[in-house]
């Protein structure tokens, strides 16, 4: 791309404004940040608004009704053919990557790569292409072309956005309580999800879970 050319329009999404303010600043001057937003309805509603061609989107977000970045690509589908999703994250577990692939995220980038990359990918992204950090791209690959993946998607695919991430939570050693915290819920909802995600998976207890998400590398 040249100078002459037209800058790649941009939306941030994060909801941590330090991050937010540290990608802007990393970006190169070949990508125009038109805006940025910290939850699911405020991400939906700016970027109808601004119509941008990339959105970084962070893929663990308060609000809406819990599906974090997947409910946002959702709550965005009629611009899928205007606007490519780019998702941001700190994990590289399988369900994430799966779950924001599938909504229709073109890529999937871990935020420990540097400015330079992250501007390169959101320019490959624009242009069309899909593009994963370097530790993902064969677990994609497997993800999309395996029928032993193919078996965790539909073990997962069992479970709601919101057992997903207490099934996380629980199976990386979070009591009840810190759960409820951490996804603003209460305990007694924290332990209806873990019934509803034992009953689902078909496990009999918490030291189950952990070994079945270890055994599928979603910890």
């Amino acid at each position: 791309m040249n100078n002459h050319q037209e800058s790649v329009t941009v939306v941030v999404v994060d909801d941590h404004a330090i991050f937010r303010s540290g990608l802007r600043a990393d970006l190169d001057g070949r990508i125009a940040v038109l805006a940025e937003a910290a939850g699911v309805e405020e991400a939906i509603a700016v970027i109808h608004e601004h119509l941008p061609q990339v959105v970084l989107l962070d893929v663990h977000l308060p609000g809406g009704s819990g599906g974090g970045g997947a409910e946002v690509i959702a709550g965005c589908a009629g611009l899928l053919a205007e606007t490519q999703f780019l998702a941001l994250s700190v994990s590289d577990a399988a369900e994430d990557v799966v779950t924001v692939i599938r909504a229709g995220a073109r890529g999937y980038v871990t935020k420990t790569i540097s400015g330079a990359e992250i501007s390169a990918a959101v320019l490959r992204i624009a242009s069309g292409d899909a593009v994963f950090s370097p530790r993902l791209a064969g677990f994609v690959l497997d993800a999309f072309g395996t029928a032993a993946v193919a078996s965790v998607d539909s073990e997962l695919d069992r479970l709601s956005a919101r057992e997903l991430e207490v099934m996380r939570l629980i199976a990386r050693g979070y009591s009840y309580k810190e759960v409820a915290k951490e996804l603003f819920i209460s305990i007694k909802t924290v332990e209806s999800h873990v019934s509803a995600v034992l009953r689902k998976l078909q496990l009999s207890s918490r030291h189950e879970l952990t070994r079945w998400a270890a055994e599928r590398r979603l910890l």
